[in-house]
C-alpha cells in the first residue's frame, strides 16, 4: 500500500484529502506545516508521495521543499492558489513533480497522485540506492533486472546481465575471464576464457555505440574486463 504524506495548515483539507485517499486504497501520514512534513519524511523511508500546500506558518511550502530535496527524492505535488502562480514556477524550478490548483476535484487528485507515483516507480526512483548501479549514461537496475543507456532501455539475456551487474558493482576493478566464469556460472572454469570473450563482445554490442572503440566494457590485455569509469 503506497503511503502519501498530506500537509496542510488547514485540518479540514487534510482531513478531506484523507477521506479521498483512503477510499482510493492510499494510507496517509497528516503534517499540518512543511517543519512537520521535514521532520516526517526524516524518520519515515515508506512514503511514496508527499501532497504539501504552499502557504504555511512556520515553514512554507518552497522552503519545505527545498529542504526534503536536499534527501529525498520523493514526488512532491503542491495544492496553491490561483493568485500563487510565481511559487508554482518556483516550486517546479526547485524540485516539484506536480501542483493542484485550489479548489480541486477529487477525481483530479487522485489522477495526478496515481500518475506521480507511477513515473516514481517506472523510472526506478522508489529503488534504494544500492540496488541501481550507475556509470556515465549506464544504469543497472536490480529490482527491476532493467539496463539502460542514456535512458534508452537494453535487452540483455540473464548472464549478460550477471555478467554487467558483476563488473558493475566493482567499476575498475579488472576480473579475469577465470574470475568471471567462477562467479557468474559457478562450476569448472575450464573453457572459461573463450565462453566469456563471447558474452563479452555480444554484451559490448549492445551497450557501447561503437563495440570496436567501447566506452564501458574495458579489455585489459592479458590481464581481463572492467567496467572504466574515466569515460574519456
Amino acid at each position: 500500500m503506497n503511503k502519501i504524506l498530506v500537509c496542510d495548515d488547514e485540518k479540514d483539507i487534510v482531513r478531506a484529502l484523507e477521506i479521498y485517499l483512503k477510499a482510493e486504497g492510499y494510507d496517509t501520514v497528516p503534517a499540518y506545516n512543511g517543519r512537520e512534513a521535514i521532520d516526517i519524511l526524516r524518520k519515515t523511508s515508506d512514503i511514496s508521495l508527499v501532497l504539501m500546500d504552499i502557504m504555511m506558518p512556520e515553514t512554507d511550502g518552497i522552503e519545505a521543499l527545498s529542504e526534503i530535496r536536499k534527501f529525498s527524492n520523493v514526488p512532491v505535488i503542491f495544492l496553491s492558489a490561483k493568485s500563487e502562480d510565481t511559487d508554482k514556477i518556483l516550486g517546479l524550478n526547485l524540485g516539484a513533480d506536480d501542483y493542484i490548483t485550489k479548489p480541486f476535484k477529487p477525481a483530479e487528485l487522485i489522477a495526478r497522485v496515481r500518475s506521480s507515483i507511477r513515473r516514481y516507480t517506472m523510472l526506478g526512483s522508489a529503488v534504494p540506492k544500492e540496488d541501481v548501479l550507475t556509470v556515465g549514461g549506464l544504469t543497472l537496475n536490480d529490482v527491476g533486472k532493467e539496463v539502460s543507456i542514456d535512458g534508452e532501455p537494453v535487452s540483455l539475456t540473464k548472464t549478460e546481465y550477471d555478467i554487467l551487474k558483476l563488473l558493475m558493482q566493482n567499476p575498475g576493478k579488472v576480473y579475469s575471464p577465470r574470475d568471471i566464469y567462477a562467479k557468474v556460472w559457478g562450476g569448472d572454469p575450464y573453457g572459461a576464457e573463450n565462453t566469456v570473450a563471447v558474452h563479452i563482445r555480444r554484451l559490448r554490442e549492445k551497450i557501447e555505440i561503437d563495440p570496436a572503440r567501447p566506452r564501458y566494457l574495458k579489455v585489459i590485455w592479458g590481464r581481463g574486463y572492467k567496467i572504466d569509469t574515466s569515460l574519456e
